[in-house]
């Protein structure tokens, strides 16, 4: 009896055709996980006068229309100088985006920094909200109640929510939150000096607030020294998380809570889990368990956070908490190349929107996915 050096060719063919099955299959899998994030460039620098587009923030309004703001640079790429707050919206999900619109400028072509967005939507009354600040320096508010179409002239609030001994204050920058009570809290930083020298003895993280529906601010805790831009998220048991950047250790983003609604920080402590370069990065609560969150409980808690995977500023990637930031467990990148600030926002039909600068600051881009995509 003659044995076929080859085997079984049936079975041989059939494993070929299974196998050739598995690879197209996977072939389509990683297609459709490309085709789960949709992409859309929203600024891109060198355009419609503007060096530089930079510092993104994204809210989304009552009227379910998506407000993406930054900040246009003229003069340069750099943090001071010639520099605008400018906004577009989106009324389809982020797939189209109207024309840029100029939400408050000063003094013509005179290098006067106006920046660092932080909107707020009041769900109550549909305001939405924009502290933002001028030189580093004053703190200014504007508001709009016709769903972004127009903005009212800016009011100062400095002297309620900034120390005359500050030298250095900045809004946000990304979205500020509004607690179940009803409360709006705007994340800062705040520093003695007014430059960038001794930061890690001087720079502070603290939240302003309004009880009154932005009628009235005043200024909330402060807490440990080498913090810096932050975001607030409120936790399933009403207290506050705050995500920080840090001057102290290793590259790892640094928390605080709050358990009396801002008015005072726990010591900062380091997330080993959270990689994080000297770099602004974005906070936000998908769903609670309590059922608070409009979808049918019961429900996890879940709460994402975007920013930098590293090295350095690159890879710009989400993650997911189920216990209220103790860890996070879920991690996916976004975008593999450089990549640095980022905001959230969740939309109408629960996917995810993550607007982020990218390709050296290029572009600020907004990315559409939803839950399953992590």
């Amino acid at each position: 009896m003659t044995t076929n050096p080859w085997g079984d060719l049936r079975g041989v063919a059939a494993r070929i055709v299974f196998l050739g099955a598995a690879l197209v299959g996977a072939g389509l899998n990683a297609s459709r996980a490309e085709e789960a994030v949709r992409q859309v460039d929203v600024f891109t620098s060198g355009s419609e006068g503007y060096h530089t587009y930079r510092i993104p923030g994204i809210v989304l309004s009552n009227e379910g229309t998506l407000l993406a703001f930054c900040e246009g640079r003229k003069t340069g790429r750099g943090d001071h100088g010639d520099l605008d707050l400018v906004l577009r919206r989106s009324t389809d999900g982020g797939n189209s985006w109207e024309p840029m619109q100029l939400v408050y400028e000063e003094g013509g072509t005179e290098k006067i920094t106006v920046g660092n967005p932080c909107p707020v939507v009041d769900r109550t009354t549909g305001t939405i909200w924009l502290p933002f600040c001028r030189d580093n320096d004053r703190v200014l508010i504007t508001n709009s109640s016709d769903d972004g179409r127009s903005w009212a002239q800016p009011v100062e609030i400095t002297e309620h929510v900034k120390k005359p001994e500050w030298g250095w204050y900045a809004t946000g920058p990304g979205h500020a939150v509004q607690l179940k009570s009803g409360r709006l809290v705007i994340p800062c930083d705040c520093g003695d000096s007014k430059g960038w020298s001794d930061w890690d003895k001087k720079g502070r993280s603290l939240v302003f607030f309004s009880d009154d529906h932005g009628a009235s601010w005043n200024l909330g805790g402060v807490t440990d020294p080498a913090m810096n831009e932050c975001e607030a998220v409120e936790l399933a048991d009403g207290s506050l998380l705050l995500s920080m950047r840090q001057y102290l250790g290793p590259q790892q983003r640094a928390f605080s809570t709050s358990s009396d609604a801002g008015l005072s920080w726990s010591k900062p402590e380091h997330h080993a889990e959270v990689y994080c370069p000297v770099c602004q990065s974005s906070i936000l609560r998908y769903t609670r368990a309590t059922g608070v969150t409009p979808v049918p409980p019961p429900e996890k808690n879940r709460i994402l956070y975007s920013g930098p995977g590293g090295p350095g500023r690159s890879r710009m990637t989400v993650r997911l908490s189920y216990d209220e930031g103790r860890s996070w467990p879920v991690a996916k990148v976004l975008y593999e190349g450089s990549a640095a600030y980022s905001d959230l926002v969740i939309l109408p039909d629960r996917s995810i929107g993550c607007l982020y600068e990218r390709d050296d600051y290029a572009k600020i881009t907004f990315a559409r996915f939803t839950l399953p995509w992590l």
